[in-house]
């Protein structure tokens, strides 16, 4: 039997798949782009019918259907890897939940540790002359989730980029159940925020490490991109590409010249990345392109990758770090705000790498809503506050007041440094606190 006429055999509606689903199933929604539509729609239509719905997904770029039934909490449960700003709003609604990871682990979870899915379905690009439906940019994890699921449902998407790869970047229709025609949106996009002055400062303090032949990894967030946006204006060159999120920063970078992959001691010539997600300028290029490489997260986020390339640079975000040197990147307090991700992978990966540096980055300060204004900066964090890096693995702290690198310093050294890019007007009580939990010499100011 021809790939066709497998096809026309799988091909349903959306309304005729979801009737698999049962009460009490667990069903996978893919990853982040690659969510699916009609098909959300369709179950959404006769959750009523159903209970005890126990969704997986993560990093939402629109509101799926499912979460506005009526009385949701009574039927369904997201349970997310990766919170975006909608699945957030859904945790005080009571259908959301944080699933904690470290992203790497990701794809062992699903074949080793966690209930397989009752069904799976998501977004995939049109099926090739193989008889492959590939994962478009949200690779990640997707072969682990079509292994460990009873039911297999994709939902096909003329639009969906088809990312080109070297492992788990797609699932033949042997392995497909039912094969849903979606209706075609545009890839869903997630706008990067625009660089404010202190982004910039940041930046630039971080661009001036990086060195001709680096290999880039870069998180979400307005002062990566606007690493990224300097780094396209510099002089840098023969630059690679290993990461978990590609991003639009990346684009602006290798159409600038800079990025070749050369010097990359694995995957030469290749920009290796688990997932994307950006405006349509960032698909558009990664459709067919032969110089990205889509793989599965426990192959990029693996510290052993990363430790393999030389002069890897690690650019992450954080929400607050205290005195002592920890690092929180995913809550505020006990609010939710994100996720782990994979921030703690590649600041084990770079620091092993041969002249490797991760910086964790942030703004000194932030205004309540009320306007007040907030150090970044803490004694201690927050009761309740995730601490995504230790103390011990900070390698580089940078704000707009400096960059220290914080790797085997004591207490006292490691107060001293972390307070000196503190914002100015609350050096002085920072120092008073350190005084109280005797980490500060009297000889330091």
């Amino acid at each position: 039997m021809g790939f066709e006429s497998e096809y026309q055999k799988k091909l349903t509606t959306a309304e005729e798949a979801v009737k698999v689903v049962k009460s009490g199933d667990w069903i996978d929604y893919g990853w982040c782009a690659a969510h699916p539509v009609v098909l959300d729609k369709a179950l959404a239509a006769r959750a009523a019918e159903l209970e005890d719905l126990k969704l997986r997904g993560g990093i939402c770029l629109w509101r799926p259907a499912i979460f506005d039934i009526e009385d949701a909490p009574k039927h369904i449960a997201w349970n997310s890897w990766h919170m975006s700003g909608i699945e957030r709003k859904a945790i005080a609604e009571g259908i959301a939940f944080y699933a904690p990871i470290r992203y790497s682990e990701l794809p062992r979870y699903y074949r080793e540790n966690i209930k397989p899915n009752d069904v799976a379905m998501f977004q995939v690009a049109p099926m090739d002359e193989h008889g492959y439906f590939n994962f478009g940019p949200s690779a990640s994890h997707m072969a682990a989730v079509c292994e460990k699921s009873k039911v297999i449902i994709v939902e096909v998407n003329k639009n969906m980029p088809r990312c080109l790869g070297g492992m788990e970047e797609s699932i033949h229709i042997s392995k497909v159940n039912m094969i849903v025609e979606g209706e075609n949106p545009s890839i869903a996009e997630l706008g990067g925020a625009a660089a404010t002055e202190v982004d910039e400062a940041v930046a630039k303090l971080i661009v001036e490490e990086i060195p001709d032949g680096a290999c880039l990894q870069l998180g979400i967030g307005g002062m990566p991109n606007a690493v990224g946006s300097l780094i396209a204006k510099s002089d840098l060159k023969n630059l690679g590409v290993h990461t978990e999120m590609y991003v639009d920063a990346f684009v602006d970078i290798a159409k600038a010249g800079k990025i070749n992959g050369t010097k990359k001691n694995i995957d030469k010539g290749r920009q290796t990345y688990a997932f994307a997600a950006g405006t349509k300028k960032l698909y558009d290029y990664l459709n067919n392109n032969p110089e990205c490489m889509s793989c599965p997260v426990s192959y990029t986020n693996d510290v052993r990758s990363i430790s393999a390339l030389d002069n890897f640079m690690s650019i992450n975000n954080a929400v607050d770090i205290d005195i002592f040197g920890q690092v929180n990147a995913e809550s505020a307090g006990t609010k939710h705000i994100s996720g782990a991700g994979g921030q703690l992978d590649f600041v084990l990966g770079a620091y092993l790498s041969k002249g490797g540096k991760s910086f964790i980055c942030c703004s000194s300060t932030f205004k309540t809503k009320t306007g007040e204004l907030k150090s970044r900066i803490v004694p201690t964090l927050s009761n309740g506050s995730i601490v995504t890096d230790t103390r011990a693995n900070i390698h580089y702290l940078v704000t707009e007041y400096g960059k220290v690198c914080l790797k085997g310093l004591s207490t006292w050294e490691k107060a001293e440094a972390i307070i000196s890019v503190a914002h100015p007007d609350f050096r002085d009580q920072l120092i008073a606190d350190a005084e109280k939990m005797n980490i500060w010499k009297r000889s330091n100011k």
